[in-house]
């Protein structure tokens, strides 16, 4: 019986790196190319054939969401319980941020319309959203290491 509690704690703990992987990729790949001279180089968003990195965004949150979920309520009553909650309530606080900031301002800047000219304050808002989404991911990992140790805990133990 406890054997799949541990199955759907470590399927918790991979949908939630998934999401840091996602963030390191969009940092490496995209990131450095979106606001090398925007907004020409925004270009990769726009069109029938844009990039739409919402699409993967949409469905793996409420999925991490539900699996968090699950798990706390499968171990509330172990050493765990902190383990999980803690990363739960982080990651709730870093999606209520990514929606009220995050999205919007990316939107807003890769909604601009195209042109050759290099427009300064375009990049400078990039690289801000950067540096703070660079925070956002480093917390995220942060909140994976402690979900991550929970797996070290004896699930005999009562909290």
């Amino acid at each position: 019986m406890r054997n799949y509690k541990n199955i759907i704690y470590a399927i918790a703990c991979l949908s939630f790196s998934i999401i840091i992987g996602a963030a390191f990729f969009e940092h490496l790949a995209v990131w450095p190319q979106a606001y090398a001279a925007p907004p020409a180089s925004l270009g990769m968003f726009q069109g029938d054939y844009g990039l739409n990195a919402g699409a993967f965004w949409i469905k793996i949150h409420p999925v991490t969401l539900i699996l968090f979920i699950i798990t706390l309520l499968l171990f509330w009553k172990t050493d765990r319980r902190k383990n999980i909650a803690i990363p739960l309530i982080g990651y709730f606080i870093i999606l209520v941020v990514t929606n009220f900031y995050f999205v919007p301002e990316l939107m807003d800047i890769i909604g601009t319309e195209f042109s050759t000219n290099v427009n300064a304050d375009l990049q400078s808002r990039g690289s801000l959203w950067v540096t703070l989404s660079l925070i956002r991911t480093a917390t995220l990992i942060v909140l994976a290491i402690i979900l991550y140790l929970g797996l070290t805990k004896n699930v005999g133990k009562q909290a």
